[in-house]
């Protein structure tokens, strides 16, 4: 019996999907992720503000400045890993001009992940071993149901804790601690009993 090899995916098989399919390549498989839950959303937009405010958008005034931080962009890591984080940030040194790039292919300083309950599996297990393994030294994993924020900083190939925090939280969260971070503000209010 002969068997034929299965041909590994690329990016250029992303750009031959359907413009609405929001898909990744990991180590040469398609992966289609859903859309996302309003839950997330809300998650990833707060994150957006309150890293990328004093590290991005200021650009130095009243914040640190220093960083790009944007939302869903194609990072290929190598050439049958291709991913769209949905938060990634580069140090402005090591990406000067992202801003006509697809995909970027500089690897991030940092990456957030934010889980829906269909990519827990995906986002915990085979994105951490992907940004481990291409040298992304921060990861963070957002999870708005159980409204947490799970900080990894990468040291000799491992993630390491940096920090787990709930909603009661405010903290100084690397590679972000030069500013406080309130946890709570990632999700939408609390039910009322």
């Amino acid at each position: 019996m002969v068997e034929t090899a299965r041909k590994l995916a690329i990016y250029e098989d992303l750009l031959d999907l359907a413009e609405d399919v929001k898909a990744e390549v990991v180590r040469g498989a398609i992966v289609t992720l859903p859309s996302p839950t309003p839950r997330h959303s809300k998650a990833q937009r707060s994150l957006a503000h309150l890293v990328g405010r004093p590290f991005d958008d200021d650009d130095g005034r009243g914040g640190p400045g220093g960083w790009w931080i944007l939302l869903e962009v194609d990072v290929r890591l190598s050439t049958h890993d291709i991913v769209r984080p949905d938060l990634a940030g580069w140090r402005r040194e090591r990406l000067p001009e992202p801003w006509d790039l697809r995909p970027i292919d500089t690897r991030p300083d940092w990456v957030c992940e934010v889980l829906s309950p269909s990519n827990v599996a995906h986002d915990r297990v085979h994105k951490r071993r992907l940004n481990a393994a291409h040298g992304v030294p921060f990861y963070w994993i957002v999870d708005p149901d159980a409204r947490t924020l799970e900080a990894l900083r990468l040291q000799d190939g491992a993630w390491v804790d940096t920090g787990t925090y709930d909603e009661t939280a405010t903290a100084r969260v690397p590679p972000f601690d030069a500013v406080e971070l309130e946890v709570g503000r990632l999700f939408p209010p609390a039910p009322t009993l």
